[in-house]
């Protein structure tokens, strides 16, 4: 049986993914109240320099253990371990946190498209914060809306 995975048709497409997952949604989310919240450019500034120190080394351990084992997260610690070792348990924490990210984004995304609904309907026209803030407590108590 002949491997194949799919490709990118692109490298920026490649690396418009990878920063996207990187980043986060959260964390697009929350970046200006925190970079106004604590020193603006400076924080900026060192938030990048961390980043770098932090996120590259991790996502280059990520693409290293894709290219070497060339399977998912669930099979490449299987592939990779030495025998007798016992680094596979951790192929089940990878998959309960992807669970749990994807879990944070469908919600977030089911929001947006409701948001996209209102907008296009003009629900939000000439409305104050707090009237925004009201449409969104409806939408997350409204049991056939979140669905």
């Amino acid at each position: 049986m002949q491997n194949t995975r799919e490709l990118f048709s692109s490298r920026l497409g490649f690396i418009l993914i990878s920063a996207g997952c990187a980043i986060g949604l959260g964390n697009v989310w929350r970046f200006p109240y925190i970079t106004g919240q604590y020193g603006g450019g400076l924080f900026v500034l060192i938030y990048i320099l961390f980043l770098i120190i932090l996120g590259l080394p991790i996502m280059t351990m990520e693409f290293s253990v894709g290219r070497a084992s060339k399977q998912s997260v669930a099979t490449s610690f299987d592939v990779l371990e030495p025998p007798g070792s016992k680094w596979h348990i951790f192929k089940w924490f990878a998959m309960a946190g992807n669970y749990l990210l994807m879990m944070f984004y469908t919600t977030i995304a089911g929001w947006m498209v409701a948001y996209l609904f209102f907008m296009l309907r003009g629900d939000f026209v000439g409305s104050t914060p707090e009237e925004v803030e009201g449409v969104f407590g409806g939408l997350v108590s409204s049991p056939t809306l979140c669905i």
